[in-house]
């Protein structure tokens, strides 16, 4: 018997579009994830099994970001959060930095007028060591959180120029300062207070932390908050990643039974 494989290809594709169909499904009929934190890794290594230039992996992998906010919409996640740019990573190539400096500046200007933004009510958070930034990226920043300020509906967290030791350290620092002054008591220190001290203060922790690439570190990211995150990593390059892959993140966690402090 001669297989058509027009006919072929058009059943499977069919077939793909019913399983992904169910999987919307079944992931929308149970809990969603409050807070959901992404290690976006990969990118120059998606580029170069294209044959492209790392600069290439960082503008697809900027483009993802839009589509994975629209799949939060979706799905009404109402807190994202990205690793952007590490404190790590102002130690790679000059011209590297310098593309990842000038993307970063290219989407906080697209984001102050992207109407989505705006529609959704989306409050929008830098967080990581601002100062260390340029003066031009750094003056968006303050920028963009201005005009979101006060948005409520969902909370579009990008950690920039981040690391999550320096931030338990900044936290340390605010607090010994505050009980030098007299604002805080040393008897008063405790979880919910330190959280309070944290970049991240007012956003849940998260329900889930998502790795791409395959690769199985936290890479310094959200070192006090991810306490009690379910971690899933996923072998798909960042830029590579469907939103298939991220409902399976999304149902993997919910069919988990959360543990907390066992």
């Amino acid at each position: 018997m001669i297989y058509n494989s027009d006919i072929y290809n058009h059943f499977s594709k069919k077939l793909n579009e019913m399983r992904d169909l169910k999987l919307l499904e079944d992931t929308k009929k149970n809990k969603m994830p409050q807070h959901v934190a992404i290690i976006m890794d990969g990118n120059r290594r998606f580029a170069k099994s294209l044959g492209l230039s790392p600069e290439a992996g960082h503008q697809f992998g900027r483009d993802k970001i839009e589509e994975v906010l629209e799949w939060c919409f979706e799905l009404g996640i109402k807190n994202l959060t990205i690793y952007a740019f590490s404190t790590e990573n102002f130690q790679r190539s000059t011209s590297e930095v310098h593309t990842l400096m000038d993307l970063c500046k290219e989407e906080l200007k697209k984001a102050a007028k992207d109407s989505r933004i705006h529609k959704n009510k989306v409050r929008i958070r830098i967080i990581g060591h601002i100062e260390s930034l340029p003066k031009d990226i750094a003056e968006e920043v303050k920028n963009i959180m201005y005009q979101t300020e006060s948005y409520y509906k969902y909370s579009f967290n990008i950690a920039l120029a981040y690391g999550g030791r320096e931030e338990i350290i900044h936290a340390i620092k605010k607090i010994a300062e505050d009980v030098k002054t007299d604002k805080l008591k040393i008897n008063d220190i405790k979880e919910q207070i330190v959280s309070k001290y944290m970049y991240t203060n007012g956003i849940p922790d998260p329900d889930i932390i998502l790795r791409t690439s395959g690769e199985e570190r936290i890479s310094n990211f959200l070192l006090w908050q991810l306490a009690y995150s379910e971690l899933y990593f996923s072998d798909v390059y960042w830029p590579a990643l469907q939103k298939r892959d991220f409902l399976k993140a999304i149902r993997t966690v919910q069919q988990r039974q959360r543990r907390y402090g066992i």
